[in-house]
């Protein structure tokens, strides 16, 4: 087939390489989100899928919006007969899913129906579930909605965050998409309906839900750290300022310190919670690097019975 693959950041990266470099479809076009400004500098900056195109000799589409009249005259143009999307980052139109004959195909990491929206990993890791997995479906103008064409399973690990289940889950389904694409091309893929129960949400992570609530269950606080790192990343205040937390462990044996309680060690730092405490592996102090939470302490030179999230 003739495809248009949709997709932005590094994480969609493994999917358009895996459709390159099947040998059995032609990637005319790449549509990602234009050009956006990073760094010190604020310089735009092509997105992680533009670059890797580019590099491939494919043509780059940067429309505004996907309905931008441009942009759908020069995909009607390519004509594709279908679309693979991974993690695009825009609502499709349906003038624009009308295009190619066998439509828009997302590349999903959840099992769906659970966690449709736009962050499936983060609330899988926060919910504490034990099995993901990443799903193909034809996508409609509802939120993940569309039958489903196939999917793979994925182990949570105890120690996983979202970055590191998201890179696993980016590889698994690049050869997923892949497959998919196959099915369809040769027919003998259908779509099958997604059941109407077990459906559950997945709304984008704030840097509210990534507050760390210290009278939560030492359980809790761990899914949160693990389930926003690295993005937007998991938070406390310390002394009225910000700090970031970036590795954290249960430590089910100090079970002394009340919510919030600092008890700085010469080699460690525990934090009390509604619970039994958590070791500070690493955190991350406004306007400062990532360090090693005793090295943090010890700068700081914590008072007893100083608190986080006072």
């Amino acid at each position: 087939m003739k495809l248009v693959f949709a997709g932005t950041p590094e994480v969609a990266v493994p999917a358009l390489d895996a459709l390159i470099a099947s040998g059995r479809h032609e990637v005319a076009a790449v549509v990602t989100r234009p050009d956006a400004p990073a760094g010190r500098g604020r310089r735009l900056v092509a997105s992680p899928v533009a670059e890797r195109a580019e590099e491939a000799g494919i043509e780059v589409l940067r429309p505004a919006k996907p309905r931008d009249p441009d942009f759908l005259e020069r995909l009607r143009e390519i004509a594709p007969d279908c679309c693979p999307v991974v993690a695009y980052g825009a609502l499709l139109p349906r003038v624009a899913l009308d295009v190619p004959a066998h439509g828009w195909v997302n590349l999903h990491f959840s099992l769906l129906p659970a966690w449709r929206g736009a962050a499936p990993v983060q609330h899988a890791l926060m919910a504490g579930d034990e099995i993901t997995g990443a799903s193909t479906f034809l996508i409609e103008e509802g939120l993940d909605s569309g039958p489903v064409y196939g999917t793979v399973t994925e182990t949570v690990r105890p120690t996983d965050t979202s970055g590191d289940l998201l890179t696993r889950l980016a590889f698994a389904g690049s050869g997923l998409l892949a497959a998919t694409m196959d099915g369809i091309e040769d027919g003998s893929l259908k779509a099958v309906p997604q059941p109407a129960d077990g459906v559950t949400l997945a709304p984008k992570i704030t840097v509210e839900d990534a507050r760390v609530d210290w009278a939560a269950p030492a359980l809790r606080v761990d899914r949160v750290v693990r389930g926003c790192t690295p993005a937007p990343g998991a938070w406390t205040t310390f002394r009225g300022e910000r700090l970031k937390l970036v590795q954290a462990v249960p430590a089910p044996d100090r079970t002394d310190l009340p919510p919030g309680r600092l008890a700085a060690g010469k080699n460690n730092v525990h934090v009390g919670t509604g619970s039994h405490a958590v070791e500070l592996l690493w955190v991350q102090a406004q306007g400062k690097k990532p360090m090693r939470a005793a090295d943090w302490a010890r700068g700081a030179r914590i008072a007893e019975g100083e608190l986080l999230g006072g």
